[in-house]
């Protein structure tokens, strides 16, 4: 395939080195300095775009490659406020939209056992649930997605849980979700259960980045001669 990457920084290097990997072509390489060339005429020989980029740009990213009618992978965060836009677009002029906070196989298995857990610690009010996350200090959002994602996957299965706060105190509606910017790391999740007498913990810990690359480049595969809103739960297929 021939695969646009928006977005040229340690991510997108990742990416490209991913899938070149896997025989397929990078035509056209976007970044901040070059961002005017994203436009209908060089995207005409493109498959796909895979955009990881920032908050502010995302949304705009996506919609002049649907203009092209070309499919996009986007690992972006902290622009769903206009998914919905995107949603609609999708549904109602046919293109091809796949979105995950997070491409990591190995987090997206995390996703499934958190839910599990959740759904039985709701049963179990004496255990108070926190989540920490840790990302390099050049991550520009606040929690990660990653770590929303956790969060509101536990508030749809604990009934007592209503909303997440960053940095919050205690209560019992509430889930504290603490993000720590620091050093180079890719990516650090737990979540704990503790009481008064012991915790549990989930954690995922990314070695690299190359997890979340070849996740972001499989993601591109399988939008290939598809329309609609695609996740990672469609590419994995984890019951």
């Amino acid at each position: 395939m021939n695969i646009a990457l928006i977005g040229y920084g340690r991510m997108g290097k990742e990416i490209e080195a991913a899938a070149k990997e896997r025989n397929h072509e990078i035509p056209l390489i976007i970044d901040i300095d070059n961002s005017n060339e994203l436009n209908e005429q060089n995207l005409k020989n493109i498959d796909v775009a895979i955009e990881f980029t920032i908050p502010e740009s995302a949304f705009n990213n996506i919609m002049t490659c649907f203009n092209a009618n070309v499919p996009v992978v986007s690992g972006t965060t902290g622009w769903l406020d206009n998914y919905e836009t995107v949603k609609s677009y999708c549904d109602s002029q046919g293109k091809t939209f796949f979105y995950a906070p997070n491409y990591s196989i190995g987090v997206n298995i995390l996703f499934k056992v958190n839910a599990y857990l959740a759904k039985i610690m709701n049963n179990f009010s004496n255990y108070e649930v926190g989540i920490e996350e840790t990302h390099h200090k050049y991550k520009l959002d606040s929690p990660s997605g990653t770590a929303i994602k956790l969060a509101n996957d536990i508030i749809q299965r604990i009934d007592r849980k209503k909303l997440w706060e960053e940095d919050t105190d205690l209560n019992d509606e509430t889930i504290n979700i603490h993000a720590i910017r620091e050093d180079n790391i890719p990516g650090i999740h737990t979540i704990t259960y503790d009481s008064d007498i012991d915790s549990i913990s989930l954690t995922h810990s990314a070695k690299s980045r190359k997890g979340f690359a070849l996740g972001a480049v499989m993601a591109a595969e399988f939008t290939k001669d598809k329309s609609g809103l695609y996740s990672m739960d469609d590419l994995l297929q984890i019951d």
